[in-house]
């Protein structure tokens, strides 16, 4: 219980008129009456706000929500007692979220119910924890309140989201793949992989001929097979303390998972099957699979992964992929590369070289190539300068030495990691090296 602003104005006043009345003796009499009125008020208020009340709440979450849009929580709050409350409602929301729309006046009738909605956006992914929902509830004479704690604790995931980028990626990856021809490229041959049942033509084999399909359709169906395809694409994700990185709202992190959700949604499109590995962190192995059900799948093992403050291990990470997968596949390795990663990465990558095609991803900070186009204006900014072009020659050297021993790099800001993924995969799939 704590006293309300309205009762610190009045205790205010009384001390002006106590000190009024040690002036003039005169008001002395007035002021010890209008005491008396104004501390049986308070006294009574606040045994009033003391009564039994009976409320109850209840919170409504969507099932997930993605990272940084603004998504509405819905508080229906019951009264439950025969007579009126008046109350400021505030939901305990997760410190990772902004919200908009708290605290809340509420008048909730005698038997009645009160509800409204708030807007909340999270900054976080991963499991999100909402606490009780708290109300300051207001004495008859709004001389006091009363903290009541109501409702349950709930737990809001968040995604990454990926779907503004998607809108356009993905249009633009249609568009390519149609031009490219890959959406129609299919090997028809005597394959095992079952395609499609046609009518019987002259030269196919008896052992092509589907006889139930046959005897049904009185005439002859054939089946139609197509060579055997199953590529895998394998994503290696950094889960490092450089990947904390930050050039906008989102972590490198955050953008290494929209990339490589977009590329397996690609990839299976294709007919790929598509796995995933992270190194460096938490650690995380999802086998390849051709099931289009792939990208829900990853998408809710790796929505809660967070960067952690390990160093990139490189070789370890590429022993470990090594020993799970027997099968060539394209390996598409998530990073944030440094000059001083050369003595470790290469011989990683080359290890990883001798069964599959490797593709390096490394998002570049976009603080770099800001301060290396910065104006020059005194001696501190000479500084500054030079170092950032010091490291970028380092940079693209440690890149020429990687490409020059044949392997895939791709060097690009966070915001465009998804875009170069998905061009140089279907470069690959152009190609035939997979």
């Amino acid at each position: 219980m704590v006293p309300s602003p309205l009762l610190v104005r009045l205790a205010l006043l009384w001390v002006l008129a106590a000190v009024a009345a040690s002036v003039w003796q005169e008001v002395n009499a007035a002021w010890t009456v209008v005491s008396a009125l104004l501390g049986a008020t308070v006294l009574g208020d606040l045994f009033l706000s003391t009564r039994r009340l009976r409320l109850e709440a209840r919170r409504q979450l969507p099932a997930s929500a993605p990272l940084y849009v603004w998504i509405d929580v819905r508080l229906h709050l019951s009264n439950l007692h025969r007579a009126r409350v008046s109350c400021d409602a505030f939901d305990h929301h997760p410190p990772e979220c902004t919200v908009e729309g708290l605290p809340r006046a509420l008048a909730i009738p005698p038997g009645g119910w009160a509800e409204f909605n708030y807007r909340l956006r999270p900054s976080s992914r991963g499991d999100l924890g909402f606490g009780l929902l708290e109300l300051r509830v207001h004495s008859p004479l709004t001389l006091w309140q009363r903290r009541v704690r109501l409702g349950e604790p709930s737990i809001l995931r968040v995604y990454p989201n990926f779907a503004a980028l998607t809108r356009y990626a993905l249009f633009a990856t249609d568009n390519r793949l149609s031009q490219m021809g890959v959406l129609q490229r299919r090997r028809r041959g005597e394959g095992l992989d079952f395609d499609q049942l046609r009518e019987y033509r002259e030269g196919d084999s008896q052992r092509k001929i589907d006889w139930k399909a046959s005897q049904r359709l009185h005439k002859l169906i054939s089946r139609e097979y197509r060579d055997e395809r199953d590529q895998q694409v394998v994503f290696l994700v950094d889960c490092g303390r450089r990947m904390r990185a930050k050039d906008d709202d989102c972590s490198h992190f955050d953008h290494a998972l929209d990339a490589t959700l977009l590329l397996a949604y690609v990839s299976l499109r294709q007919g790929d099957a598509v796995g995933l590995m992270t190194m460096s962190g938490q650690h995380l192995w999802l086998a390849p699979r051709k099931s289009h059900a792939m990208v829900n799948h990853i998408l809710n093992q790796v929505y809660g992964l967070q960067p952690g403050l390990l160093t990139s291990d490189y070789h370890q990470a590429a022993v470990e992929l090594s020993k799970r997968l027997k099968k060539r596949a394209l390996v598409v390795l998530i990073s944030n590369l440094r000059d001083e990663d050369d003595d470790t990465l290469l011989p990683a990558l080359r290890l990883l070289q001798k069964r599959h095609l490797v593709l390096f991803a490394s998002l570049r900070e976009r603080a770099l190539d800001e301060t290396a186009a910065a104006a020059v204006e005194d001696f501190e900014g000479a500084l500054t300068h030079g170092a950032a072009i010091e490291y970028r020659l380092r940079r693209d050297a440690a890149f020429r030495r990687l490409k020059q021993g044949h392997i895939v790099c791709v060097d690009v800001p966070p915001q465009r990691l998804a875009l170069a993924l998905v061009n140089q995969y279907l470069d690959v799939k152009r190609s035939g090296q997979l």
